[in-house]
């Protein structure tokens, strides 16, 4: 018997021989809910299609939207944004 199979055993591990090799496995630790879900984690992370063109014509869309309503916006509120920032500028020099 080996040092290593000796400590896995005084350790409470699992450490077998494989009878046609002289290779030990290494020691199992038990399997716990964590170690489970982690587990599934990995393999879940492995088995994920590889698609990485993502949702480029949504993101041109919502690009698309969000530049128009800036546009809609400041033609129609843009010259009463111009009146309040100028009353602002005017009150901070005025003093």
């Amino acid at each position: 018997m080996s040092v290593t199979t000796q400590a896995c055993r005084a350790r409470g591990w699992f450490a077998t021989r494989f009878s046609n090799d002289a290779v030990e496995s290494a020691p199992s630790l038990p399997a716990t809910p964590v170690r489970i879900a982690r587990m599934r984690r990995f393999l879940d992370l492995l088995n994920r299609p590889n698609d990485d063109r993502g949702d480029v014509p949504g993101w041109v869309l919502i690009t698309l939207m969000t530049a128009g309503l800036v546009i809609l916006i400041w033609a129609l509120a843009g010259p009463a944004l111009q009146g309040v920032f100028q009353q602002a500028i005017d009150r901070v020099t005025g003093f």
